[in-house]
């Protein structure tokens, strides 16, 4: 049993690591260190939000914090509203109250069992793992723990290339759109670009065409299509469900996949329903892939299974297509080649989605958003922890970018093989689990590691 353990990370995935580890009642006190890096605790990146047109993409009743309490979350909404039911897609912000209702909890829960918790407001610097415990270095000071976790949630975004350094200076190229949602300046542009046309595009679109009404909108992805709505009610999982896994799972192929893909949505109602079927078997399903195989499905289907799997709540689409109707929307498929300022905005050069350099297309913005969701590579990150690890090698990022090497039980790799006492939750698992970033998927994580650091 790791009686001291380093809690490294402040947003969802840390809280439900700190969480499990108080719940459990361990034979002996446990010793926490939480380097939360400074904000709100628990809320993070993701559920920092305060606008109520930013929703949950995951109903009420999927979006407990615990594994072993899966009402947690629909509980604490309905103690204030009974009306709220589990097909509901509520605010962000009602899920970032809980989860730090939930840290409150946990940690009045830990003080009463003897534990001994240390919030640390600030980052680490460094870690340096050993056979027998893990270093965690802040500033001039370090402190040894029997084993560390890593959830650090979203890596920093970085600009796309072709991005100038004087379209950076400016200031009208936003690479993280969330500083600009929480405060946009009073004056508004005229055209803004917006560059992807996932989850976090719809929560800028929606958030900056209701804060400057006179505002034309632009967004551009390779294929110029947004995430597909859920349905009002839920789905009901395909009836054949079970034979089309275990045919992925006897070839493992994305092109065959796609062939029984189609085959299965074509003999449903509705394709959801065979999407929704995959998800407690995904994880598998991707470790069953070859490397090779990753890499295509990364090229070519990752679109595709991003705009289905991870699909907007209804609300949010309906608003989306009334911005279209009304002529303030505007969908475009290419790619971004070069962002250049020019005069009071930027130009943009676009490849078209067939890549002929001769039909490149020039735009014109007063400001462009990046907003192509998260980055999970940690070889070329500039996340100060993350590039601690990789170059002196205590970390081997995945060959696809995908976080970090790890087993599916969350032990980070290193050149020698396996630590047995660095762990990691979250995006980090990218690469080896493939969903890992939502938190019915999380949760689960944070009850994997928890046992194994808990394990006598």
């Amino acid at each position: 049993m790791h009686r001291r353990v380093a809690i490294i990370g402040g947003g969802a995935a840390a809280a439900a690591l700190l969480g499990e580890l108080l719940e459990r009642r361990p034979p002996q006190p446990l010793h926490l260190d939480w380097y939360t890096g400074g904000g709100t605790l628990a809320r993070g990146v993701a559920y920092g939000t305060q606008s109520d047109r930013h929703l949950l993409n995951v109903r009420a009743a999927s979006m407990s914090l615990f594994a072993g309490k899966p009402q947690s979350f629909l509980d604490f909404v309905q103690r204030e509203d009974p009306s709220i039911a589990g097909t509901d897609f509520l605010p962000r912000r009602r899920y970032g109250d809980y989860l730090e209702a939930e840290v409150a909890r946990a940690l009045a829960l830990g003080k009463a069992h003897g534990h001994d918790v240390q919030i640390v407001p600030f980052a680490a610097d460094a870690v340096v793992p050993e056979t027998h415990g893990v270093t965690v270095f802040r500033g001039e000071e370090s402190h040894r723990a029997d084993a560390a976790v890593l959830a650090i949630g979203a890596l920093p975004p970085l600009p796309l290339a072709g991005v100038s350094k004087e379209a950076l200076a400016s200031g009208r190229y936003v690479v993280d759109p969330w500083p600009l949602l929480a405060n946009p300046p009073a004056e508004a542009p005229r055209h803004v670009m917006v560059v992807g046309l996932g989850l976090t595009a719809a929560d800028v679109l929606l958030e900056l065409s209701a804060r400057w009404p006179e505002t034309r909108f632009t967004a551009i992805s390779r294929h110029g299509q947004l995430p597909e709505p859920h349905l009002h009610t839920t789905s009901l999982p395909a009836e054949d469900s079970a034979q089309v896994i275990e045919a992925m799972l006897d070839e493992p192929d994305v092109r065959r996949w796609l062939h029984l893909l189609r085959e299965a949505v074509a003999q449903e109602d509705d394709w959801r329903s065979v999407i929704d079927s995959l998800r407690p078997h995904t994880q598998a399903l991707w470790a069953a892939l070859p490397l090779e195989q990753r890499a295509r499905f990364q090229r070519h289907v990752r679109w595709a299974w991003e705009r289905t799997r991870h699909r907007m709540p209804p609300p949010v689409h309906e608003s989306l297509a009334a911005l279209e109707r009304e002529g303030r929307l505007h969908r475009q498929r290419g790619q971004l080649y070069r962002v250049e300022v020019d005069g009071d905005g930027l130009r943009l050069e676009l490849h078209p989605h067939d890549r002929d350099a001769s039909k490149m297309q020039t735009l014109h913005a007063d400001l462009v958003v990046q907003s192509v969701g998260m980055d999970f590579d940690v070889a070329h990150t500039p996340h100060p922890l993350m590039r601690q690890l990789v170059i002196n090698r205590h970390v081997l990022p995945d060959p696809l970018g995908l976080g970090c090497q790890a087993t599916p039980q969350g032990r980070l790799l290193h050149d020698g093989g396996t630590w047995s006492r660095l762990f990691a939750i979250g995006s980090l698992l990218r690469g080896t689990l493939w969903e890992s970033t939502a938190m019915p998927e999380i949760r689960q994580q944070a009850r994997t590691v928890v046992d194994q650091l808990l394990a006598k």
